[in-house]
């Protein structure tokens, strides 16, 4: 009796122990499809924008008063130097002024000088009675107004002199004339261009770009930018100005670009290449999505194409107008999870679905 419940306890105990030990294996994760995309620097013919050289500064002059233009001795591409006279008008009436306000100085004068003898006069009268003390203010205030008169007629006269002036526009600077508005002949308004001239020596690209470009426009951003016919003539700029507003029609913003030392060989109105400096144009970026957090700290998950299995990859990133940046933990030509990174564990097989945008 005693052998058979011996049997039967190591039956049971043995029944016991190879339950134990399936209990401890480990079933296998099952392979999860997942959505990946592979991080690629941005493509260079995206870093590229097209334009032209164009002038820092550049002013459009033309006359203060209304007149006809007599002369115009300068033609677009004609070098001039400061203070050289580049159009006129027809003076006739601007010399007229200044005699009329000559003549009415001089009469001004008269009458200033005949109310001082007459005051001086009615002040010796007084003396002796010969007058009232009424007549002495009279003459006072005669001559008062003579003085007044005369101060306005004076004033008329320096602002005819000054007016005569403006029949002539001169060259505020020296510079090359890149634009004319108006011919020999024409009647010109205040205001209205005439000649329009560039100081040739700040030279700057001039370019257009829109929402797609893969960085955000910063001043301050390097470029390289070279001539559309000798691509071999590089040199280095950043972007000094942004325009606040794109263009309604393109869509596109218009950036200028300082050059630093432009050589002769970038003239005024050549066009050119700006290219984004190479250490920008390998910016990776990654989806948010992808971005895993823990506490303070970002996360990935990269995935082994070999062996299609996943692991955890601690990533440095920054935040700016084009989106996620990585600083760090990733190199270009990773796989990425996409999507469903909070189901992984270390070491998951997983088979990709499809690529997806990052």
């Amino acid at each position: 009796m005693r052998t058979r419940y011996f049997v039967i306890a190591s039956t049971i105990a043995s029944a016991l122990a190879v339950a134990g030990c399936k209990q401890e294996e480990k079933t296998p994760e099952p392979v999860r499809p997942v959505l990946s995309t592979v991080i690629e620097p941005a493509a260079s013919d995206s870093t590229v924008a097209v334009g032209t050289v164009q002038p820092r500064y550049e002013t459009n002059l033309g006359f203060r008063v209304l007149g006809r233009l007599i002369a115009r001795p300068v033609n677009v591409g004609d070098l001039v130097t400061e203070g050289q006279t580049i159009a006129a008008i027809d003076p006739t009436a601007l010399e007229l002024a200044v005699q009329s306000a000559k003549a009415e100085l001089s009469k001004a004068e008269a009458l200033l000088e005949n109310a001082i003898g007459t005051e001086e006069r009615k002040r010796i009268l007084i003396k002796t009675d010969a007058t009232t003390k009424q007549m002495v203010d009279d003459a006072e205030q005669v001559r008062a107004g003579a003085q007044a008169s005369t101060a306005r007629a004076r004033a008329n006269l320096t602002k005819a002199v000054e007016q005569q002036g403006y029949a002539q526009v001169k060259a505020d600077f020296a510079g090359v004339v890149t634009a004319v508005s108006a011919e020999v002949g024409q009647v010109v308004s205040p205001g209205q261009s005439v000649v329009t001239v560039a100081r040739p020596d700040v030279r700057e690209a001039v370019v257009d770009i829109g929402a797609d470009f893969p960085v955000p426009l910063t001043v301050g951003l390097p470029f390289t930018v070279g001539l559309q016919l000798l691509p071999d003539v590089q040199i280095q700029g950043r972007i000094r100005e942004i325009a606040p507003q794109a263009d309604q029609v393109t869509r596109m913003r218009r950036v200028r670009i300082a050059l630093n030392d432009p050589p002769e060989s970038f003239r005024l109105g050549s066009t050119i290449t700006a290219r984004l400096s190479e250490t920008y144009s390998r910016i990776l970026r990654v989806p948010t999505s992808a971005v895993l957090k823990v506490g303070a700290e970002n996360f990935v998950w990269v995935v082994d194409d070999p062996t299609s299995t996943v692991s955890l990859h601690k990533v440095e990133l920054s935040e700016d107008d084009g989106g996620i940046r990585v600083t760090s933990g990733l190199t270009a030509g990773a796989r990425i999870v996409t999507a469903g990174i909070h189901s992984l564990k270390q070491g998951q097989q997983v088979r990709i679905e499809q690529d997806t945008t990052p």
